[in-house]
């Protein structure tokens, strides 16, 4: 018997992954323990998956300026709130942005005000021409 022991077949490189393979994403070990895939959860039956380097979530989409604008505007000078809100809507539905709630919400409550402040001019004219059909004067003479 011989202390030596059989030379070992050379073991052939690993060729590298095609540039199209999907690569599955490896978990990030700086992650929370919360953000790690769940080890002992049941696989998705035709769940597709994700590209490599794919976000986990969806960003919302960006909030229009003139939206915000027209919402605040609306309380203090409801006409600027309008006119504002009006545009927003109608580049909300051009570009896709968010938004719309806020846009709608700057008209509706412009148009509010804006009755409010109508109504209560009408108010006070009828009552100024009311107290000037009766009459009444102070003046002795």
């Amino acid at each position: 018997m011989s202390d030596t022991t059989p030379p070992t077949p050379p073991v052939p490189p690993v060729p590298p992954p095609a540039p199209d393979a999907v690569v599955p994403p490896q978990p990030n070990p700086y992650a929370p323990p919360a953000a790690q895939p769940n080890p002992y959860a049941q696989p998705v039956p035709y769940a597709q998956p994700a590209p490599y380097g794919a976000a986990g979530y969806a960003y919302a989409p960006r909030t229009n300026t003139l939206a915000i604008v027209g919402f605040v505007l609306s309380f203090f000078v409801s006409v600027a709130g309008i006119i504002c809100s009006h545009i927003a809507l109608g580049q909300i539905k051009r570009t896709g942005e968010g938004g719309r709630g806020l846009a709608l919400a700057g008209v509706i409550i412009g148009y509010v005000i804006t009755g409010f402040w109508v109504l209560y001019f009408v108010v006070i004219i009828v009552v100024i021409a009311i107290a000037a059909s009766q009459g009444y004067s102070n003046y002795s003479g």
